[in-house]
């Protein structure tokens, strides 16, 4: 069994294991119980009452967090050369088509997100195998694949993020970091959530959303009431 270090042990101290804390409460702890050298992330962990093996039971969207991630964000842009100032100058960090095909088939994928456009799907479907299964295929119901390349391209800079549920139907997301105000933290927990509860699927039956917990990158979860998430 691992050992708790002195700060892990007084983090665990602090939280009470039984109880089931606001949303503002959980803000103001979870930065109490982090103490990281870096400004670690916030992260939202929720646990829904489906079956994520049926497909009309998954759930899968995109939202834009109201304070953003405080995250800087690695976009891509694969894009035909006539669209390519436009990448740029929406802030994409890297832009072209078929370097980038190449490179990410030997391997290269040092970004977070990809976005694209439909007229070159062709070529990027070839990378399915890469891409997906570290989540950075582009997808039109993420808005990744557009013809509004500039436009997705601030979206996803300022804070807009894709997210689904797992396998064992708990949906994982950054909602900012430790370094922001507990009222920025409650803010964009909100918004997820909202986001998620609009994304319920007609088939999912009884209770929908299961538990909440908040944490940093290296503290325990806090348990959040469900049902006190507005108090």
């Amino acid at each position: 069994m691992t050992k708790l270090t002195k700060n892990r042990k007084a983090a665990f101290e602090k939280i009470e294991k039984e109880r089931l804390y606001t949303l503002k409460e959980a803000s103001v702890l979870v930065k109490e119980i982090t103490s990281t050298k870096f400004d670690a992330s916030v992260d939202l962990d929720v646990r829904l009452g489906i079956d994520p093996r049926k497909s009309n039971q998954m759930v899968r969207g995109v939202v834009s967090l109201p304070h953003g991630t405080g995250k800087q964000t690695r976009v891509l842009v694969l894009c035909t050369p006539d669209r390519e100032e436009e990448a740029k100058e929406a802030g994409a960090d890297h832009v072209g088509l078929d370097e980038f095909i190449e490179k990410i088939k030997g391997g290269w994928t040092d970004v977070d997100v990809i976005i694209t456009m439909p007229s070159v799907m062709g070529k990027v479907g070839q990378l399915g195998r890469i891409l997906g299964p570290r989540g950075l295929m582009p997808n039109p119901k993420s808005g990744t694949v557009t013809m509004e390349i500039g436009k997705a391209v601030r979206e996803v800079k300022q804070g807009k993020i894709d997210f689904k549920v797992d396998k064992n139907g708990i949906i994982h997301a950054s909602v900012g970091k430790v370094s922001f105000e507990p009222a920025k933290i409650v803010e964009n927990a909100r918004e997820f959530i909202s986001m998620v509860n609009k994304l319920k699927p007609a088939a999912a039956k009884g209770t929908y959303i299961r538990s909440l917990f908040l944490s940093s990158t290296m503290s325990p979860g806090i348990k959040i009431d469900p049902k006190g998430f507005d108090d």
